[in-house]
């Protein structure tokens, strides 16, 4: 059966190759000959159903605990719950890359059955075939000569490795595939943009590769913020160092993509109202493809190091080459697709000013963030590699994130050729701002970064209701203003919960008694227990303020039976939308001294509620748009 998937890998490659060629050479055909993509449509549809099936053969093996396949025996155990066994699909290196390589092809079957693929042009739909197909014969490439999935064992051990206890928690079973779909979804508006550029199509009527793809670029661009907050309320629950960012090289890999992903669809916005930027926007478009690449290679490559990045078994070179000569190829593609009777923009001073400014912004972050993250290989070619901290980022990426709200905040009351659309909403918008500015400073919140990033997002949300009670309650309205209202609620949950944190260790016996803040933290009991394949450590706390009880913390330490030089920590939270008490249990002596480290976190919960409206409202934009352009002002 192994033999079977890994030759349905094989067939996926050869088809790939085979497809794309043909392709090319209808495309050399006389004007009168005939261009029917038919063809590759079927390849098309033939690789999709050749990925399922191996798919499927990889979650058998992985659901009956099949230890003759290497990836099985690596990554699961006769302890693992069901449901973690399944999610070990995408826990290793060759699993997760077939698991993207399904997301692609995925994604081009619903594009290929669309009614918006069936009104391209012939030429379009065989450029886009070459592009598409090329990115499944590289996934092909990859799967059968770096990252099979499907080897065997000499010798069948009786039990597997079991799965990293990180990656046993609930984030696990939807964060990755969010990041993958969310890759997927980027791949078809990519492969898209380059046909249209070369086909030529766009100014002989055909519509927009942008309007066309809309439903993926809006589709992938939630998923993959979706799989970026749900990694961050992952890292926030399962680590228990009180903290949901750490600019890990795992982490910024995921967030290069989606900071060019938003400066596309920005600019996006720009091509649609105004006819400009063309050019850049095919460029930023494949951008987003590859820098998902990319983001592949920093953690498959073994460049850089990080807590939960992959090893190098050979990939990191096919993966850089791919990335470097894609960059080179889609600028000038880009190039070609540029429209030179487009007229200039206009000034800073207008909406389509702020538009490229965040746009620019948002570019400057992800280069920013690439550097730093690449930094240990940059300084070793001359001398000593040195890693960047959390502190460079916050420092350096923090201000201009503020910078991006502040933005926010302005320019939906601009028009597009400059000036003010509405005077007086705007002056309230920025009365809100100057008075957020001065509350936070008399209470005595006065770190510059937070209190702009804060009175920014405060401006925000008050722009968002504005602007929906003058545009009128529609799903468009709505859900625009409930994306940036999103963003604004994570700037005022990101200016709080970190630079204003509380934190302290607490070393208690049963029956002692400490201060956090304004609260009282007790250690009832210490006992130790026994779950599915660990044992633990859990200290009760209980948590009172003036007399009354808040509720009660249960932190874990965790030493899991295949992992026995490791210790783990399990958090526990009290819920709240003010202070969040967190607390982690990090040792105990011979005495029964315990010591935990308990935290109050200020709003970081607004966090995650942001986080959902940014991943589930860009839903109820598909399909809207047209009809919301008509009510808009010039």
């Amino acid at each position: 059966m192994y033999t079977l998937a890994f030759t349905l890998l094989c067939a996926t490659l050869a088809l790939s190759v085979f497809g794309g060629l043909f392709s090319l050479a209808a495309l050399g055909r006389p004007a009168g000959a005939s261009r029917n993509p038919r063809l590759a449509e079927a390849i098309g549809l033939v690789i999709t159903l050749l990925l399922t099936a191996a798919s499927g053969i990889l979650t058998r093996a992985l659901f009956i605990s099949d230890f003759s396949v290497t990836y099985v025996a690596s990554y699961t155990d006769l302890a693992l719950p069901v449901f973690y066994k399944l999610t070990a699909f995408w826990a290793g290196q060759a699993g997760s890359l077939l698991f993207w390589a399904f997301s692609v092809s995925l994604c081009g079957t619903i594009f290929q059955l669309s009614s918006s693929y069936a009104h391209l042009s012939a030429a379009t739909r065989h450029w886009y075939w070459v592009f598409y197909l090329a990115v499944m014969g590289f996934f092909g490439l990859l799967l059968c000569a770096w990252s099979n999935p499907f080897l065997l064992s000499p010798v069948t051990p009786p039990d597997g490795s079991g799965l990293n206890p990180l990656l046993q928690n609930p984030g696990m079973i939807f964060h990755p595939p969010l990041l993958f779909l969310g890759y997927g979804g980027f791949t078809i508006p990519a492969c898209l943009a380059l046909a249209q550029a070369l086909s030529g199509t766009r100014d002989r009527g055909e519509p927009s590769w942008g309007v066309v793809s809309r439903p993926f670029t809006m589709s992938a661009w939630a998923l993959l913020s979706a799989g970026i907050i749900l990694g961050a309320w992952w890292a926030y629950m399962e680590l228990g160092w009180g903290g949901y960012w750490a600019w890990d090289p795992v982490e910024n890999a995921s967030l290069i993509p989606w900071l060019v992903a938003t400066a596309a669809l920005h600019t996006l916005i720009i091509e649609t109202r105004r006819g400009k930027l063309r050019a850049a926007n095919i460029f930023l478009i494949c951008l987003t493809t590859l820098s998902a690449f990319f983001a592949t290679y920093l953690v498959r490559s073994g460049v850089v190091q990080s807590v939960h990045a992959f090893g190098s078994d050979g990939v990191g070179t096919p993966l850089l080459l791919f990335v470097l000569v894609g960059t080179v190829f889609c600028a000038c593609v880009a190039r070609i697709g540029r429209d030179v009777r487009a007229r200039s923009l206009a000034g800073l001073e207008s909406r389509e000013g702020f538009l490229v400014m965040t746009a620019w912004l948002l570019i400057l972050l992800a280069a920013i963030i690439l550097v730093a993250t690449m930094w240990p290989v940059f300084s070793s070619w001359f001398g000593k590699s040195i890693g960047l901290k959390a502190d460079f980022y916050n420092r350096v990426c923090m201000p201009l994130f503020a910078g991006l709200v502040a933005l926010l905040a302005v320019c939906p009351w601009l028009r597009w050729d400059g000036g003010l659309r509405d005077r007086l909403l705007f002056v309230l918008v920025l009365g809100v701002f100057a008075g957020s500015m001065a509350g936070l400073w008399y209470f005595e919140y006065r770190l510059p970064t937070p209190v702009l990033g804060a009175a920014a997002g405060t401006a925000v949300l008050a722009g968002m209701v504005l602007l929906c009670l003058k545009s009128g309650v529609s799903r468009f309205t709505l859900s625009v203003c409930g994306i940036h209202a999103g963003v604004a609620l994570m700037a005022i949950a990101i200016a709080f919960s970190g630079p204003y944190k509380t934190e302290k260790d607490l070393i208690l016996k049963a029956g002692e008694k400490d201060t956090v803040g304004p609260y009282t933290v007790t250690l009832q009991k210490l006992f130790v227990g026994e779950g599915p394949g660990f044992d633990y450590l859990e200290g009760q706390l209980l948590v009172s303020r003036d007399g009354k009880k808040v509720g009660i913390l249960a932190p874990q330490r965790r030493i899991y039976d295949k992992w026995h030089s490791m210790q783990f920590a399990e958090a526990s939270t009290l819920f709240s939308l003010g202070d969040e008490i967190y607390a982690s249990l990090l040792a105990v002596d011979t005495q029964n001294n315990v010591q935990f480290r308990v935290s109050l976190n200020p709003f970081v919960n607004w966090l995650w509620i942001g986080g959902a409206l940014l991943s589930l409202l860009p839903f109820l934009i598909l399909g809207t748009r047209r009809a919301a352009q008509k009510k808009e002002d010039n």
